[in-house]
């Protein structure tokens, strides 16, 4: 608190590095929980594998459920990092706007990005907090009431489609359950062998959390 009551103002250029800071801590939070999901499907793999040899079709299928759950779930979470580095890289311009024009700018892209992160429960707090200093150094303008609406995630209150079912039971069962893919396009390719090795499939789900960012 300065005198008479006044708290001395905020340089720019140290605000941005702030926001930085806290985006990163953010990239950082969205990392482990994508491993911790991943670990988590890695123990549900081998509970469908261990179903599988008891022939017990049932269980695999809530199994094979909760793998494409955690996968979309890790579909959400990179689009939200992209989101991340997206305000991240608007940061890095607004130094160097800061340097030749004295001023912070106006940012439409920082702007959507942060309407779309504020709807993530996961950064949901922190990205409010940012989104309220951005506007007071107006970098944004006001978020609209609409855009903090609809924040429950409804896809997980949807059943699993059955095309995807099959598709997971073929690829951790090597082919004992469920469907191959119906084509080559398709995000699950089909198992080479039922002996597949740890790294093989460690390859494969690698391949598959990727593809699925890219379709997001």
């Amino acid at each position: 608190m300065g005198l008479f009551g006044k708290s001395p103002e905020v340089n720019p250029k140290d605000k941005v590095n702030e926001w930085c800071s806290k985006l990163r801590k953010e990239n950082s939070q969205l990392d482990r929980q994508i491993r911790g999901i991943q670990r988590e499907e890695e123990k549900v793999k081998r509970s469908m594998k261990e179903a599988a040899k008891k022939g017990d079709r049932d269980v695999c299928i809530i199994l094979a459920k909760e793998i494409i759950h955690s996968r979309k779930a890790i579909s959400k979470i990179y689009t939200s990092k992209a989101h991340i580095n997206s305000i991240s890289m608007q940061m890095k311009n607004q130094l160097a706007t800061l340097r030749i024009a004295g001023a912070l700018q106006r940012s439409t892209e920082v702007m959507k990005a942060m309407q779309q992160l504020i709807k993530i429960p996961e950064v949901a707090a922190t990205m409010r907090d940012l989104s309220k200093e951005m506007m007071k150094a107006g970098i944004i303008e006001e978020m609209l009431e609409d855009t903090l609406e609809g924040l429950e995630d409804t896809d997980e209150l949807e059943e699993a489609a059955q095309q995807e079912v099959d598709k997971v039971l073929w690829e951790i069962t090597a082919g004992q359950l469920g469907k191959a893919p119906a084509a080559v396009t398709d995000s699950l390719p089909v198992p080479e062998s039922v002996g597949s090795t740890a790294d093989d499939e460690e390859d494969l789900e690698e391949m598959q959390s990727r593809l699925q960012a890219l379709k997001s």
